[in-house]
């Protein structure tokens, strides 16, 4: 069963794609069926720049396990980056 439920966020990065990088200014994130990713269900994170009206993007699809993962290490990064750069 499709949830239809979108977690949005905002951001300010770039993404490389499919015409080279791009500026991305949101990124829309939820958990069902992926379009690709041979999984039941997967986290779906699309990136995208809205303020060019969001007709590229970045996708991105990753089992629950791996999405968890991705958010420890990043958060890893985050902390040992920051503490190394305050010094």
């Amino acid at each position: 069963m499709c949830t239809y439920i979108v977690e949005k966020t905002e951001l300010s990065g770039s993404a490389k794609g499919e015409h080279g990088w791009m500026t991305i200014d949101s990124a829309n994130v939820f958990f069902d069926h992926p379009f690709h990713a041979p999984l039941d269900h997967a986290l779906n994170i699309d990136f995208v720049n809205r303020a060019s009206g969001g007709s590229e993007r970045v996708a991105v699809e990753l089992s629950a396990e791996s999405a968890r993962r991705l958010v420890d290490a990043i958060l890893t990064a985050l902390k040992q980056g920051e503490a190394a750069h305050a010094a």
